[in-house]
């Protein structure tokens, strides 16, 4: 257990005595607030906050963020705010305490809202000064260090988010050792036997394969040393999260993983690298497409190094990093390495730009998230370990997520680009925007004025920003359409009644806006196309004589509604049915989604007749626009490249297939089950039509979820 004087010993050696000083008071500070407090493991609970502070200062931090990792329990758990820590530390660590603090006043619906809420806080505190995040990671490595303490209940949630928020962050700020440390602690509190079983396993091959490493490591030192250059070779070891991970995405062995030696050369400069990498080349065999440069394009959290793979003796796989004695302390530490905290007057390096930059972007993301739990979803997306770099035209790099599309580039670059992009070209040829990009190819975006963001996007959109954005547009853009249809649907509930929204006396539906806290006719109307209100029973409230005892309106068959097929997020089509123009339907109002357009026989919309008041008459409007997902089942003969022939004939007729699927109906036929885009029944006959003519296609039928229709008793009158 680590204590004062020795942890004094340590700031002495960077700080100066005056900063030690203040660090050490602090200390007494909290150790004053928190008496009387007692830790699960039963030691006195100052001694959390100066372990906290011994992680800080082991990597160097500046006397603030140590002061601040004192105290950091001290708002939450004791009855001093955040005003006495300011007047006697000063704003600055008064601001990082309350940024690292847990929001512990406030009510939340479930411990998943709590702790978006918390990480949205500290996502703000972070956006001000980013040292609260690095105290925060401190505090989370001392807690998974003392997990065992804890209920197993409690100690697998904390581990699991460690594993999910806190281990990716430390990546992303580029603090490997760090998360190397927050893996294995969390794979060993959620995983206890495989952890166990994998290092029991590491500790017997260990023997092995020293032998072999000692070798390769002699050649490696012995060949540099030759050709004059002055390195140090360390053989790098898997932890066992690493080495678990593997074995689960792959789907390999202990052995085949562990099959792998890694090795890491450090040189004296940069130039020296590239240098070491053509000695290590000529040593051993490279394998092709297994070489990385991240010197001259650096990770997005400041890493820096080269990668290569060889073939060693008798075969054996090595892998190689090369870099200087300043990027290994960043790939270890990130913008930890060598802090020395930059004030807005003074230029922070690389690796801090770096940070602020995606920090920025967090702080974008939680203006436009609708909520905690929607924030921090977008945050879990962005915290990707795999990178590819792609070029714009004019030759700037952009880093993205491995599986991204033009559609995260387009909103990579810009915002207003992603809003109004409609196409796009990959090395100069058309390409749908939802195809995977790879690294190395250059990407164009094609925008158009009036463009807005397609709904379809969420299916490939991966970055948090291009999916963040495109959430808040839509969500602004469906006020219109859905002021338009809340203004349809309750014309029609009116018209039941002889009368209509252009008919009433503007001082009774005022009152009726005031009486249910209505700002504008608008809101009421957006509320009654998402569901929220229904239009029987509001135009009956608006009616006033009608709430004061008509219990039966008028009989009068009012028009359906039509569906025009451009009323945004406020009418959805069905994917039970898929109903598409031409076909019999009827509407359900759902709350938060409007109208859910069904085919009049779907089995479903069969279940929803017993809520009446929610069922909406539709009907297709004459100028109806778009086009419909629909789903046809063909079978045919099992036979070689049927499919392609399929796929083939449907693109021949201009028609996008979304999704294609097959299940063997005998030995002789297969079934196979296509989704596609039309634009009404009468285009679908045509395609269906055309798929007859192919040979071997045996029957050709839509999938429609339909309930059967009722026959009448025998006996009973026809």
């Amino acid at each position: 257990m680590q204590t004062i004087d020795a942890l004094d010993s340590t700031l002495r050696s960077y700080l100066n005595q005056e900063q030690a000083q203040q660090v050490r008071r602090a200390y007494y500070f909290a150790e004053q607030a928190h008496f009387g407090q007692i830790r699960r493991s039963g030691e006195p609970y100052v001694t959390h906050p100066l372990a906290v502070a011994g992680i800080l200062a082991d990597m160097h931090m500046d006397h603030q963020s140590l002061v601040a990792a004192m105290l950091h329990d001290v708002i939450e758990d004791t009855g001093i705010d955040k005003l006495a820590i300011g007047n006697q530390f000063g704003p600055a660590v008064a601001e990082l305490v309350d940024g690292v603090s847990k929001l512990t006043q406030m009510e939340f619906s479930s411990l998943a809202e709590k702790q978006a809420e918390n990480f949205q806080k500290m996502a703000l505190a972070m956006a001000r000064d980013i040292r609260v995040i690095l105290v925060k990671l401190a505090d989370r490595l001392h807690n998974m260090r003392t997990l065992g303490v804890l209920p197993q209940d409690k100690a697998r949630r904390i581990a699991r988010e460690t594993l999910e928020i806190y281990a990716p962050i430390a990546m992303r700020l580029g603090m490997n050792a760090v998360r190397i440390e927050f893996e294995d602690l969390g794979f060993s509190a959620l995983h206890p036997m495989r952890a166990r079983r994998i290092a029991a396993a590491m500790r017997s091959s260990g023997g092995n394969r020293k032998e072999l490493v000692d070798k390769i490591r002699h050649q490696i030192e012995s060949t540099l040393e030759q050709e004059g250059h002055e390195v140090e070779v360390i053989g790098r070891e898997k932890h066992l999260y690493s080495i678990y991970s593997k074995m689960k995405s792959k789907k390999k062995s202990f052995s085949e993983i562990m099959d792998i030696y890694a090795f890491r050369i450090i040189v004296d400069s940069v130039d020296t690298c590239y240098r070491v990498l053509g000695c290590i080349h000529s040593l051993y065999k490279p394998v092709p497409g297994e070489f990385s440069d991240y010197i001259a394009i650096p990770k997005a959290n400041g890493y820096q190094s080269l990668h290569t793979v060889l073939k060693g003796m008798h075969g054996v796989p090595i892998e190689i990093q090369i870099r200087t004695r300043e990027m290994e302390e960043m790939a270890n530490n990130g913008i930890a390495a060598h802090w020395l905290y930059k004030s807005e007057g003074q230029s922070a390096n690389a690796s801090h730009a770096r940070a602020r930059e995606w920090v920025q972007g967090l702080l974008e993301m939680q203006q436009r998230a609708g909520n905690s739990l929607e924030f921090i979803e977008s945050v879990k997306i962005d915290l990707f370990p795999d990178e590819i770099y792609v070029f714009t035209p004019k030759g700037r790099i952009l880093e993205l997520p491995r599986g991204a599309t033009a559609v995260d580039f387009a909103y990579a670059v810009h915002t207003d680009v992603g809003n109004s992009c409609v196409a796009c070209r990959i090395n100069r040829r058309l390409a749908p925007l939802s195809e995977p990009l790879q690294s190395g190819q250059t990407v164009e975006v094609l925008t158009a004025p009036g463009a807005r963001p397609n709904p379809s996007w969420f299916n490939y959109a991966v970055t948090a920003k291009a999916r963040t954005n495109i959430r808040h547009y839509l969500k602004h853009q469906t006020r219109d359409d859905s002021v338009a249809l809340g203004k349809r649907l309750l014309d029609k509930a009116l018209q039941v009644f002889d009368s209509g929204l252009e008919q009433l006396p503007a001082e009774q539906l005022q009152d009726y806006l005031q009486r249910h806290d209505y700002a504008a006719l608008d809101d009421l109307l957006e509320d009654i196309a998402r569901g929220n209100r229904l239009p029987p029973i509001t135009a009956q409230q608006i009616l006033g004589e009608l709430a004061a005892g008509l219990l039966e309106p008028p009989s009068r068959d009012s028009q359906p509604v039509a569906i025009r097929g451009t009323e945004g997020f406020m009418v959805t089509y069905a994917r039970c049915c898929h109903p598409i123009p031409g076909d019999p339907i009827e509407g359900y109002l759902s709350s938060e989604k409007g109208v859910v357009v069904h085919r009049e026989r779907c089995k479903n919309l069969a279940e929803m007749r017993e809520h009446r008041e929610r069922l909406v008459a539709l009907r297709w409007d004459e100028q109806v626009q778009g086009e419909y997902m629909t789903e046809l089942r063909i079978e045919v003969e099992n036979r070689r490249g049927m499919i392609a022939v399929l796929a083939t004939r449907i693109n021949s007729i201009g028609v996008n297939i979304e999704k294609i699927s097959t299940e063997d109906k005998d030995y002789q036929f297969t079934y196979v089950d296509l989704s596609l885009q039309v634009r009404s029944r009468v285009h679908l006959a045509d395609i269906m039509k055309r798929l007859r003519t192919v040979g071997s296609v045996r029957r050709v039928s839509r999938l429609k979820n339909e309930a059967p229709l009722r026959r009448p008793k025998q006996g009973a009158s026809r």
